[in-house]
């Protein structure tokens, strides 16, 4: 009886656990359906993931999620908020993502989409951490995307592109830690005045997924000690910015392209890229507010590396999501 009640005391959602490859095939097998990629795409995703014995969506052994995709697709079919986005795979050319466009401007006049979840963009799928930017950049040009500069992510989240505003200028003469310091700084400055949340005007608890619990024992950084608790992507349907894309404030935070140089721009078809820049508050932050989320606040040069170093930083609630270039609107845009 006392075994008995204790299976009843159990979360409803625990379920037996997945070895590592176990889960990872699954996400394979979830990819190549949910974004239609092909066999040779699919290919190229399984030899990066190979290469780590980490990158997943979390030790199986110990990870919670406080949530399971089923309660996630429930909550999401009986939101009736949610914008049509009906035309975003024409515009974009790809499942699941959202064009990036100035205020005044329509959807159809975009020059970039960004994906509207964290990979593997899928929606009630968990995200993919203990990932390095390389890794991410590499993933995300396995499947026809790059990793966004920080500024299309900001804009993402804001709700309206802007230009550029890197301080180029700034970052001669320096090392990389000054420059991202002298050009973080002057752009934090320049945009204090104007803070926004991916769902609003003020911070609110509550809205995100920000809820759930670290790991007992997690030091911050150990596989075998932290889990990666986080929320089914696109499980909070209010954590939508106004262009559409979800969970730039909580759950994983995200990898991102930080150039110090024109030439280091994804965005304009660099390859050779700049600094990390980590954005977004990460599973637990309702609890533990660790620094800045508003949607423009650049990070300081945390865990410090180029993007593609092979040694950047990875952790359990560090993700990333692509961004893809289009070049000229559809000619048949709205």
């Amino acid at each position: 009886m006392c075994c008995l009640l204790a299976l009843l005391a159990f979360p409803a959602f625990a379920q037996e656990k997945q070895t590592l490859q176990q889960q990872n095939e699954e996400l394979f097998r979830s990819l190549g359906k949910g974004l239609e990629l092909s066999e040779s795409q699919i290919s190229a995703v399984k030899a990066i993931f190979a290469k780590s014995p980490v990158l997943s969506q979390g030790n199986p052994a110990i990870t919670q999620h406080p949530m399971t995709s089923e309660q996630c697709r429930e909550r999401r079919a009986a939101d009736r908020s949610q914008v049509d986005d009906g035309d975003f795979e024409r515009i974009c050319g790809a499942k699941n993502m959202a064009p990036l466009y100035r205020s005044g401007q329509k959807p159809g006049e975009a020059v970039a989409c960004i994906d509207q979840y964290e990979f593997p963009n899928l929606p009630c799928e968990y995200p993919v951490i203990w990932v390095r930017a390389r890794e991410a950049q590499e993933i995300c040009s396995a499947i026809g995307k790059r990793l966004c500069d920080a500024h299309e992510w900001e804009g993402a989240c804001a709700g309206s592109l802007e230009d550029p505003d890197y301080d180029f200028h700034l970052a001669k003469g320096a090392d990389a830690s000054s420059a991202v310091s002298r050009m973080r700084s002057a752009h934090n400055r320049a945009n204090a005045a104007g803070k926004v949340w991916s769902y609003g005007k003020e911070q609110k608890k509550g809205v995100c997924a920000m809820a759930s619990t670290k790991s007992p024992g997690c030091n911050g950084g150990d596989w075998k000690a932290c889990g990666s608790n986080t929320y089914p992507a696109g499980a909070f349907p209010a954590c939508r910015s106004p262009l559409g894309v979800y969970d730039l404030n909580g759950n994983a935070a995200e990898h991102m392209n930080l150039p110090l140089a024109p030439d280091q721009m994804a965005s304009r078809g660099s390859e050779k890229l700049g600094a990390t820049e980590m954005k977004g508050s990460w599973f637990i932050f309702d609890q533990y507010h660790a620094h800045e989320d508003w949607c423009r606040w650049r990070a300081p040069y945390w865990h410090g590396s180029r993007v593609m170093d092979p040694k950047s930083h990875q952790n359990y609630h560090l993700g990333f999501r692509c961004c893809k270039s289009l070049g000229s609107p559809p000619a048949s845009a709205p």
